[in-house]
């Protein structure tokens, strides 16, 4: 019969006086070997996470040159979402590729067809209008001007003959120039009269007679060549008061033009009516 082995201490603590050793607990090799695992495990994630951020930060904007510029209309928090469209766009001035945004067709699925970009066609010039060339403030004078009929000589104007100014019949071409006048605002009162021959003189009174001079500048020349209109027995007609000597209207005798006191004639109130025709030039 075999002999049966005796148990060893370790199974029989209370036969020999043997107690287990409490002071590790039990299980401490593997949670030290379950800790390295997990420390070598985020050591390789931190690795991996940090060889990621540098590839991205080689193909970043900034690593190119270009820096999108800051959105300052948000909150102020920093956002990892696309931006709006036209937010960075292409530098005026420039032309750029088209962009390659993928638009669904008909089924549903997203092709990757390029849209072109429109290019912006050039505005047409505006047509510069006649009166853009050689416009001044004042006004040129007419082509036709006014001229001056007597209403009991009916065949004669006003002329300017040397001088003077004369009431003549008209006939030839240079005749008809100098019985034509452009008709402006009083030079000492816009609403009286002040006539102008073609060379630029004015007709003015100097001695209580009508001629042509030019002006001087002086105050005295604007009333001299400034002529009020007045009514006239003559349908039509108009008679021309002095602005400075009032009670003197200019009337024709001998056939000159001169500045007179008004008198209560029929002959006085004939030769001092006009009537203001076109211009016969």
């Amino acid at each position: 019969m075999a002999k049966k082995n005796p148990r060893s201490p370790q199974h029989q603590p209370w036969e020999n006086g043997w107690t287990p050793d409490t002071s590790r607990e039990p299980g401490t090799r593997r949670l030290w070997l379950a800790g390295a695992v997990a420390l070598a495990t985020i050591v390789a994630c931190v690795t991996a996470i940090a060889v990621m951020d540098k590839d991205s930060d080689d193909t970043s904007p900034s690593a190119r040159g270009a820096v999108p510029a800051a959105d300052t209309s948000g909150p102020g928090l920093i956002s990892f979402a696309t931006p709006p469209t036209g937010s960075a766009g292409t530098p005026s001035g420039t032309s750029g590729p088209p962009s390659a945004r993928p638009s669904k067709t008909a089924t549903g699925h997203r092709s990757t067809r390029p849209t072109a970009t429109p290019t912006p066609t050039a505005s047409a010039k505006p047509s510069k209008s006649p009166a853009s060339h050689g416009s001044s403030s004042r006004p040129k004078p007419s082509s036709t001007g006014t001229s001056i009929r007597s209403v009991n000589y009916p065949d004669r104007y006003w002329q300017v003959s040397g001088s003077y100014v004369a009431l003549d019949p008209v006939g030839s071409r240079s005749d008809r120039q100098d019985a034509t006048f452009k008709r402006v605002k009083g030079l000492a009162d816009a609403s009286c009269y002040s006539f102008r021959t073609s060379d630029g003189s004015y007709l003015r009174h100097r001695n209580f007679v009508l001629r042509s001079e030019y002006d001087d500048g002086s105050s005295l020349f604007e009333q001299d060549s400034t002529f009020c209109p007045r009514a006239s027995s003559y349908p039509g007609a108009v008679a021309l008061e002095s602005i400075n000597y009032p009670g003197r209207f200019l009337r024709h005798q001998n056939f000159r033009l001169r500045l007179d006191p008004y008198q209560n004639s029929a002959l006085y109130q004939a030769d001092s009516a006009f009537r203001l025709v076109q211009g016969l030039s």
